[in-house]
């Protein structure tokens, strides 16, 4: 499922930061001056690639189903119950999802890699849905709003919860569901990291570990319309081919080949300005051996587990930079958030994009979804679509 491209980017591009700078304004207001800007022809054809959302009425409820964590381990212990929601309280929304993202971040908060706050939970850190009621006196939002959230707090794999308003962005109403629950996340953590963290610049060669991943594949896109030299590890052939696609000039096949040597066959043997690397163990000490002088090492995930303690002298060794940054840290406040959900919408409307939704699974179903990301058998996004939708 491809974003196919439009024209006239740099257009959409002034608009969209104009819109995001909303402060009182409604979200309806937003999206329908949003409609005017990016083609409507872009959502029919999201629409037909994707099929229709959910067509049944907002229905006020006091149970609801939703996934439940009672106990860490692994996919079985994630459980599908009725779960009590109450009203939203000053400051917050209700919002009945359409589209729930499935991340890494989920299987580390159920494993106890990350620790929830609270015990039973309800993972899930992103998710689309329809408001369908407001806090007490709460302005700027209404009942029939499309709204988007990514990060804090905690609770997506639930057909409806309680959100706090600052807390969520306008989705462009060009942009079907799917695509913006399969993007928030992701879209949000790849802006961060090429626009932020490290600042991706024409020239640059950059290594991206898991190239066909979720986040992987909007990196390299990313950084190859940044003009940087793209190299990108994957396991098997079909997903070679698709880190092709996304733009990796260079794809390594790291379990037929050692990608320390043949990154240093590609760069002659200078190694890349930034490695960004989500897999961890398995990774962390050829990422290092990769970077030239003076590069950086982000270090944004640990699929195969927890690196092991580097010691100051591994980074002297090359004057390195080492960083483990989190999306959360980068949208502190209300302006960045939404500075940062413009850029992202902003570049799956142009084209520059191209978000690939190659898997849906029921909500009921999301440990067979884990499942199935944890043995890399996915590839792109993978998205949970609430029972019923």
């Amino acid at each position: 499922m491809v974003l196919p491209k439009i024209t006239n980017f740099h257009h959409h591009h002034r608009f969209l930061q104009n819109s995001f700078s909303w402060g009182s304004s409604s979200l309806s207001q937003l999206q329908r001056a949003l409609t005017k800007s990016i083609p409507s022809a872009l959502g029919v054809q999201n629409k037909a690639a994707i099929g229709p959302l959910c067509s049944s009425a907002v229905v006020e409820s006091k149970m609801v189903k939703a996934i439940r964590v009672h106990e860490l381990g692994g996919p079985e212990v994630l459980k599908w119950e009725d779960v009590e929601i109450g009203e939203p309280k000053d400051g917050e929304i209700k919002v009945k999802n359409k589209a729930i993202g499935l991340n890494f971040i989920d299987v580390y908060f159920r494993k106890g890699v990350y620790k929830a706050s609270t015990m039973p939970f309800t993972p899930g850190m992103e998710a689309v849905g329809v408001v369908t009621a407001v806090g007490p006196g709460l302005t700027g939002r209404k009942v029939g709003d499309l709204v988007a959230y990514a990060g804090n707090p905690m609770g997506a794999y639930a057909e409806e919860q309680i959100l706090p308003a600052e807390k969520v962005v306008p989705v462009p109403p060009s942009i079907d569901p799917i695509i913006a629950a399969s993007v928030m996340l992701k879209g949000m953590t790849a802006q961060f990291l090429v626009r932020q963290c490290f600042k991706v610049e024409r020239g640059h060669t950059v290594l991206v570990h898991a190239a066909a991943g979720g986040v992987g594949s909007l990196l390299c896109q990313w950084a190859n319309a940044l003009g940087a030299t793209v190299i990108g590890t994957v396991s098997t052939k079909e997903k070679a081919a698709q880190a092709k696609d996304d733009g990796c000039h260079h794809v390594i096949l790291y379990k037929e080949e050692d990608f320390v040597t043949r990154v240093n066959e590609i760069t002659s043997g200078k190694g890349v300005e930034v490695v960004y690397d989500s897999v961890g163990k398995d990774t962390f000490e050829g990422s290092l051996a990769c970077l030239k002088l003076r590069g950086y090492m982000v270090n944004f995930g640990q699929s195969s587990g927890t690196p092991d303690p580097v010691s100051l002298s591994a980074l002297a060794a090359k004057s390195l930079f080492l960083t483990r940054p989190t999306l959360m840290h980068y949208t502190v406040t209300r302006d960045e958030l939404l500075q940062t959900a413009s850029e992202v919408f902003t570049n799956v409307g142009a084209g520059v994009l191209r978000v690939r939704v190659n898997h849906t699974y029921p909500l009921s179903q999301a440990a067979q979804a884990h499942t199935d990301l944890e043995s890399r058998k996915t590839s792109g996004s993978v998205v949970l679509i609430p029972d019923g939708c």
